[in-house]
């Protein structure tokens, strides 16, 4: 059985086809084709014939829909295996226990092999290689052929062709704007024009197509693409495109630069109307500290000052309102971001600062001296460079001077070097030093500050008042708790949210792309390790013990208190030495939804049956089958049989939510199925949920008289319960009328009865009993 996929493609990334070798399958039909391709997207795994019937005609199949299902997969196995005897057992595709299974492997599905190739070239971006990442991207693009399972039928086939439509989106997106990285921007425009005949409302790729233009000074087709998409929306949407696009139109036009430098781009202000002075919300302590330190350097007092906080938390953006246009005549205030190019060239930052602090000659001749002394140092740092280089800012710091450097600890070494030697310089000049840096940088270590000014989370009130600068128009409540317990206080989380939650683009669901890759930015400065480690905390649910990841990552807990400390220090998690808990609980949604399905399901499956087996507590078990979500085995489904008990006890709502799925999962042995569904009708029944259904479904398969008794006696509890009177007593006369059922609930069957008489028709008025009594809250039943 193992051998007989060898040689077989099937090909659902276009219209449904299938190759042994050099030959094409013959598939027939749409609805054969549509079987084929549900059951080689579970390649490997069962599929109930109920399930294929949801497949292919969802809620309302045809009376006929089981026998064509069966006539399909016996059509399918002669197309499959067409040297197979009629009376031999199929290889390729087998039956048993009224289900299906396909024996291929996932190379021989393209959808896997695409889904791989994706994953690969995430692997090439994280590692930095972006030729690598282009050639698993176009390996990718080249398995399609058209629209994914082209002309197949039935709502599961929709949904996919959804889903791996948008895949491939993504990954022709990330696929353009590679080349234009690379500065390959001819190939970009091709792919970008077939891209937005394919996707012509999508704005995202006009916007791309639009810069590879500019970028080969082809304005005037840039502009076209503009205005054709103002064009296409107002007539299919009547709407207009994003003022993104406006602006990029109007800078086209103007011949303006894209954006300022990334300094000025502040990560957490609120900018209102073009006539507003831009706001920043919940720092007016710092603020005012930065302020008054601008004001002691324009009288001749210089000093340095650290600004400190985790990505996100706004260090851009108080550096921007606080030091950007507002300061007094005669200062003169230079920018350096470090960066990785910055970090490559000698005196990169500081050579930023100076280059925009200095005007006029006699500045300018300064500011080419210091150029001299860093290509003098390009080829390995030189004894004078620090000493020419603090010699060049002394003679500068003449009048009063401010050169601010965001993100230092990304700055080269010599100019770490010379910062610190300026620090000394500030207590004899008018010389303002103004760093950011992210906690626990240790290139930051030997570089001195006078005062440092820590930028924590934002509390409840200021989270809010952000939120709602973001978002004028209310959020429900639900979703604006939702929203600030997701951002944990961080501004850019929060601003990105908010605008996610009024533009109505999917915060509900996942979170938005832009914060997705943001995120990412900001975790990419740890080791492969430690985001390793950070990942697995996502899937046990973002607040978790040493214990439980080390025991579903097979690390020792002291080294696990090694690899996370990086991301204590940086304030991604927090400082309780005894669980690893996120600070923000976004990046721990966007590190899980961020992972691929079939990946994300296989390492919950891994972390439940590693809790399981270490004996842990059965909801935390629950959480992982149910967050996959995983489909249940036979393994999973014998251990919630034992622990049933004990789950109903400790998390009846996540029971609940569980033995639903159990109830769904039509592979399960009958038994299996039938003692976890009663206990769903217990549970449901204790909740004061309607559990009719259930019972109902229990109390005609099981063969135990006590087991019908008690369902019999929940469905009636159920229906007395919604006010249907009669048909609780329906179901207990008929209990009655039959005998079978045990004394013991035969009693509460009468009891019930007496207790119905007043709600039905014609029935004499009987004794007030006690509701509890009747619906035998203080019975014990045995299970």
């Amino acid at each position: 059985m193992r051998a007989a996929h060898e040689g077989m493609d099937l090909r659902l990334l276009g219209p449904v086809r299938a190759w042994r070798g050099e030959t094409e399958l013959p598939l027939g039909s749409a609805r054969r084709a549509a079987v084929l391709a549900v059951l080689a997207l579970h390649a490997g795994h069962a599929v109930s014939r109920q399930q294929l019937v949801g497949a292919l005609w969802g809620d309302e199949p045809p009376a006929s829909a089981i026998g064509n299902v069966y006539t399909y997969v016996s059509t399918l196995r002669r197309v499959l295996e067409p040297d197979r005897d009629r009376w031999a057992a199929g290889q390729l595709l087998t039956s048993g226990g009224g289900t299906y299974c396909l024996h291929v492997q996932p190379e021989n599905v393209d959808v896997f092999r695409f889904e791989a190739l994706r994953d690969e070239s995430r692997r090439h971006r994280a590692a930095g290689d972006r030729l690598a990442e282009l050639a698993a991207l176009e390996a990718a693009m080249r398995l399609w052929h058209g629209e994914a399972l082209s002309g197949v039928p039935g709502p599961y086939a929709e949904s996919q062709r959804l889903r791996l439509t948008e895949l491939r989106l993504a990954s022709a997106e990330r696929h353009a704007a590679l080349l234009m990285e690379l500065g390959r921007n001819d190939e970009a425009i091709a792919a970008l024009r077939a891209l937005v005949q394919t996707y012509p409302l999508q704005e995202t790729l006009h916007g791309m197509l639009m810069t590879a233009l500019q970028a080969t000074g082809r304005q005037a087709e840039a502009l076209r693409v503009h205005d054709h998409l103002s064009q296409v929306l107002l007539e299919e949407t009547g709407t207009e495109p994003s003022a993104a696009l406006r602006t990029m139109r109007l800078r086209i036009l103007t011949g303006t630069k894209e954006q300022p430098p990334p300094s000025a781009r502040p990560a957490a202000v609120v900018a209102g109307p073009a006539s507003d002075p831009v706001t920043l919300i919940g720092r007016d302590a710092e603020l005012g500290r930065l302020r008054r330190a601008v004001m002691a350097v324009a009288g001749g007092q210089g000093r340095s000052i650290r600004v400190v906080g985790a990505p996100g938390m706004g260090k851009s953006a108080l550096l921007t309102v606080a030091l950007r246009g507002d300061v007094p005549r005669g200062c003169r205030v230079g920018w350096g971001l470090g960066d990785e190019l910055a970090r490559r060239m000698p005196l990169g930052v500081l050579l930023e600062c100076m280059e925009s602090a200095m005007s006029g000659d006699a500045p300018r001749e300064l500011v080419r001296h210091l150029f001299t002394v860093a290509a003098d140092a390009i080829d390995g740092p030189r004894p004078q460079t620090v000493e020419r280089a603090v010699d060049l800012v002394r003679q500068a710091a003449e009048s009063p001077l401010i050169l601010v450097a965001d993100d230092l600890q990304r700055a080269d070494s010599t100019t770490l070097e010379v910062w610190a030697a300026l620090h000394e310089l500030t207590r004899e000049l008018p010389l303002l030093l103004v760093a950011s840096v992210r906690p626990g940088s240790p290139e930051v270590l030997g570089v001195p500050a006078d005062e440092t000014v820590e930028l924590p989370p934002l509390g409840a009130d200021q989270a809010t008042a952000l939120v709602r600068a973001v978002a004028p128009e209310s959020l429900e409540p639900r979703l604006l708790r939702r929203l600030l317990a997701d951002a944990g206080g961080n501004p850019y989380y929060l601003r990105h949210l908010a605008t996610s939650a009024r533009n109505g683009t999917g915060y509900r669901d996942v979170p938005p792309a832009e914060l997705v890759a943001a995120v990412n930015a900001h975790l990419a400065a740890f080791s492969e390790e430690t985001r390793h480690i950070l990942r697995a905390c996502a899937f046990l649910g973002g607040d978790c013990t040493i214990a439980e990841v080390a025991a579903v990552t097979d690390r020792a807990p002291h080294d696990l208190a090694r690899i996370v400390e990086p991301a204590r220090v940086a304030g991604v998690l927090t400082e309780d030495p005894h669980t690893l808990a996120f600070r923000h609980r976004i990046v721990s949604r966007v590190l899980h939804e961020s992972t691929p399905a079939a990946l994300r399901i296989m390492l919950h499956r891994s972390f439940a049956e590693k809790i399981a087996e270490l004996g842990g507590a059965p909801e935390r078990v629950v959480e992982q089958l149910l967050a996959g979500p995983v489909p249940l085995d036979a393994g999973a489904s014998r251990w919630l049989t034992r622990h049933i008990d004990q789950l109903a006890a400790r998390a009846p709502e996540a029971a609940v939510t569980m033995l639903r799925q159990v109830r769904a999962e039509y592979a399960l042995d009958e038994s299996t199925r039938l003692g976890l569904t009663a206990w769903l009708a217990r549970l449901l029944h204790d909740q004061g949920q309607n559990a009719v259904a259930d019972a109902g479904w229990v109390a005609a398969r099981t063969t135990d008289v006590n087991l019908e008794a008690e369902m019999q006696w929940i469905m009636a509890c159920s229906h007395d319960r919604q006010g249907e009177h009669a048909a609780a007593a329906d179901l207990a006369r008929a209990a009655l009328s039959s005998r079978h059922f045990p004394e013991p609930w035969l009693n509460r069957f009468r009891l019930l009865i007496t207790r119905l008489r007043p709600h039905l028709p014609g029935e004499p008025t009987a004794p007030h009993l006690s509701r509890s009594l009747l619906l035998g809250d203080h019975v014990s039943v045995s299970r």
